[in-house]
């Protein structure tokens, strides 16, 4: 294994880039070298390097390396990122293998399917590292498989609901939303298939899963053409992941003065742009809960400063909320004074909060989030999704109900707390020693000597 040097190439985005990391952090474990590749200006990006021995950093061109670009049209972008892509990340691969040891195995995320491409044109094996969760891989590959795929009959007649084998049925809104042709994000349907496409020209196609088997043993076994490993959950410690934004240095002081289990922590990640309607819905149902909550605001965001008036006008005797622009979610969720998440619901806070074991409130918006809302709900019971009106937006009313019933004294929050605590011990089970995402890790280097 000494010998085996792997790049891992991932999106400079925030629930991109760190189970990637996690997972290079595993394999140098394991006594492989991991070179991890970003985009230029992604690499840039980023506010410090974990620094670890036998891990190094490298970056590719998305063809946009000053962030300016000429044209607003996503196809032309896309277009362009997979031609520029593949030439550097092929310029890369070469650089590493003259300077360095060669590069012996890719690993790729999402959004990336052409670096497939580029390792097989240079007899590399490649895997795709899922970075949503595998019901969602199991949506697309029902779309877009190339035996009996759905998305040319769904595309001119979406469907009122998709069945997989084991689960419940996903009516059209639980679906990943660029799947539907009336979505604003329906450009980046073509780079799904293209993955699907891409992994069946392997003869034994490897997908590496950010999950573990208790949690999502129904949705493996819909996908039996592909060799699926389960390798999750991909959580790095507060000390190892990275960061996209500046982290503020005054929230662990103020969780650590509110009572256990006491606080809502909010937060809707790093690419969610609020209404500033919602924004507003959201911030008064927190107040009028009279629970202490803690809310991640990018600095970037419309209504930050407004909402921190707010706050100030409606709770400067109580310190009821604090405002940060940034933070470290796990350690963040890990602090015993937290008691639930309000979530967008992608799939790192989804699997970050049940793996500290924090219940949730689901806000999906766009992408998979909408699915894992709807396991969050009704297949895992670790939350509760909240309903929006005929305008999609969560109401104050709504959110208070939703914290109350979670964090209150009530049969429905008990037992929503019984299953997060279970599937807590499960996921701490399957990534340590022995346990089955650990011992697939070991089995996936095993095939590779």
């Amino acid at each position: 294994m000494n010998s085996r040097h792997f790049l891992l190439i991932s999106l400079p985005a925030q629930g991109h880039i760190n189970p990637t990391l996690e997972l290079a952090k595993r394999l140098i474990h394991a006594g492989a070298r991991v070179t991890f590749a970003t985009t230029v200006r992604g690499l840039g990006q980023i506010k410090a390097f974990p620094s670890l021995d036998g891990l190094s950093y490298a970056s590719f061109s998305d063809g946009f390396d000053d962030g300016t670009k000429p044209t607003d049209d996503p196809n032309h972008i896309m277009s362009e990122f997979k031609r520029v892509g593949s030439q550097t990340l092929t310029n890369l691969i070469l650089r590493l293998s003259n300077e360095q040891h060669r590069v012996n195995f890719l690993i790729y995320t999402l959004l990336l399917p052409w670096a497939a491409d580029v390792a097989r044109e240079m007899a590399i094996p490649s895997a795709f590292l899922c970075i949503h969760s595998t019901a969602a891989f199991a949506i697309y590959h029902h779309y877009f498989n190339s035996q009996n795929g759905m998305h040319q009959i769904y595309n001119s007649n979406p469907p009122d609901s998709v069945q997989l084998q084991g689960l419940p049925p996903f009516a059209s809104t639980d679906l990943p939303s660029f799947l539907l042709p009336t979505s604003p994000h329906a450009s980046i349907t073509p780079t799904f298939q293209e993955h699907i496409r891409t992994l069946e020209k392997d003869a034994n196609p490897c997908v590496l899963l950010n999950t573990f088997d208790a949690l999502e043993e129904e949705a493996i076994k819909t996908v039996d053409n592909m060799n699926l490993t389960t390798i999750g959950p991909l959580i790095p410690d507060s000390s190892f992941g990275c960061d996209l934004f500046e982290r503020s240095k005054d929230y662990l002081q103020w969780l650590s003065s509110k009572p256990t289990h006491s606080v809502i922590y909010v937060s809707f990640g790093s690419m969610v742009v609020m209404q500033r309607k919602q924004m507003d819905e959201i911030l008064h149902g927190l107040v009028e809960s009279g629970r202490p909550f803690l809310w991640v605001i990018r600095s970037t965001e419309n209504g930050r400063e407004e909402a921190e008036d707010l706050i100030k006008n409606k709770s400067e005797e109580e310190e009821q909320g604090l405002i940060v622009p940034w933070c470290s979610q796990v350690e963040v969720l890990c602090h015993n004074s937290v008691g639930c998440c309000v979530t967008h619901c992608g799939w790192n806070s989804t699997l970050e909060s049940m793996a500290a074991g924090v219940p949730v409130v689901a806000c999906p918006h766009f992408s998979d989030q909408t699915t894992n809302a709807k396991l969050v709900e009704e297949v895992w019971g670790t939350g509760i999704k909240a309903r929006v009106n005929e305008e999609g937006i969560v109401e104050r009313e709504e959110m208070k109900k939703c914290v109350e019933m979670i964090m209150g004294g009530g049969g429905k929050g008990e037992e929503i707390r019984r299953n997060v605590e279970r599937w807590k011990s499960l996921a701490v089970q399957a990534g340590k020693d022995g346990g089955s995402s650990q011992e697939h890790l070991k089995l996936f280097l095993e095939k590779l000597r």
